[in-house]
């Protein structure tokens, strides 16, 4: 009987072992840059390779739409479409450029996805970087601007006002594919992960062990990586935490650092002392896209729209030659919330 007793018992222990919290990781590349994700399982959810293959797929199917380094992805094949006649889009490019537009609208026109042939002109989307020349930098003007980009979301169509208008979607599709990757771990059954992909987040949940996630901020310096600050999520029901910066993508000219965010109204590299940018929100689009039109604005205006949308944002710039921080009155309030529960 004792035996008996002693094996149901280890019997026991051991089924409760296999349903103990495992943290596990899946990382790889695609869209450019890699990608890292961490998961807490037990022996009820999915099987680990299961999950790497459901992401592999998500971010596939992401790439085969937005993608601007493939001739045969959904938004090359608009862009080469130079006519003003109404296109067919999909629901998901068609969603993106809405909020895009909204935010160009709300960031006084300095966000803007119409920028590309700028963006190529500088060399940024084959990295082979250069310093245009006026004439060639004038030439592109007119073709720039959201404004000449008509969107009907009802309808799944785009139709351009100037057929030369090309769109960048960079710097919100990665923000929309964390969101696409974190809704699959969702369907899975997965309730407590870590989605990073090119450096943009989104937390779930809580770790294995039971603690908050903590993410750092990068210090916005080129050459070295140090750590700028700590943010703690309490929350539990999603966090995409989103970072912008001039101090990774840029190059140098005689002496000169052009940064790859470019204002629509100069055609140019942003000229200011905001370094770094980086947005707290329940919604990773959105915040793909506002961290970059705040990055766009310079520290200035940043701040004046961070209050006014009640932005949860932190602002790293430099002044006299050293790194200061700037904190919403949003983000204040969830950092002192995290810090009293």
């Amino acid at each position: 009987m004792k035996k008996l007793f002693s094996s149901l018992l280890l019997s026991l222990i051991l089924l409760g072992c296999k349903d103990t919290p495992r943290e596990a990781e899946v990382s790889g590349e695609a869209q450019g840059t890699t990608y890292h994700i961490k998961l807490v399982l037990n022996r009820r959810l999915a099987a680990l390779e299961d999950v790497r293959q459901q992401i592999t797929t998500v971010l596939a199917e992401i790439d085969a739409k937005m993608s601007n380094y493939r001739d045969d992805s959904e938004i090359s094949r608009l862009n080469a479409q130079e006519t003003v006649d109404w296109l067919p889009a999909s629901p998901e490019i068609v969603g993106l450029l809405a909020i895009a537009n909204n935010v160009y609208q709300r960031s006084e026109g300095c966000y803007d996805l119409t920028i590309k042939p700028l963006f190529d002109l500088w060399g940024f989307s084959g990295h082979e970087n250069r310093v245009p020349g006026d004439h060639e930098i004038g030439a592109l003007m007119p073709h720039i601007g959201m404004s000449l980009l008509e969107i009907d979301a009802t309808g799944h169509r785009i139709r351009k006002k100037d057929p030369k208008v090309k769109i960048d979607l960079s710097s919100i599709a990665q923000g929309y594919s964390v969101g696409m990757v974190a809704q699959r771990l969702d369907t899975l059954g997965i309730e407590n992960y870590l989605v990073e992909i090119g450096g943009e987040m989104l937390v779930k949940g809580r770790k294995a062990s039971g603690d908050d996630w903590r993410i750092g901020v990068e210090t916005p310096t080129s050459g070295t990586r140090g750590l700028q600050k700590i943010i703690d999520i309490k929350e539990t029901k999603g966090t995409a935490i989103m970072t912008a910066g001039t101090y990774r993508n840029f190059f140098e000219d005689q002496g000169q650092n052009y940064s790859h965010i470019l204002s629509p109204k100069t055609g140019r590299p942003v000229n200011h002392h905001l370094r770094s940018v980086t947005v707290v929100h329940d919604d990773p689009t959105w915040a793909d896209a506002w961290d970059t039109a705040l990055l766009c604005v310079g520290e200035s205006k940043a701040m004046q729209i961070a209050e006014a949308e009640n932005l949860k944002v932190l602002l790293v710039y430099e002044n006299d030659k050293k790194l200061l921080e700037y904190t919403s009155k949003a983000f204040k309030v969830s950092q002192l919330a995290a810090i009293s529960k």
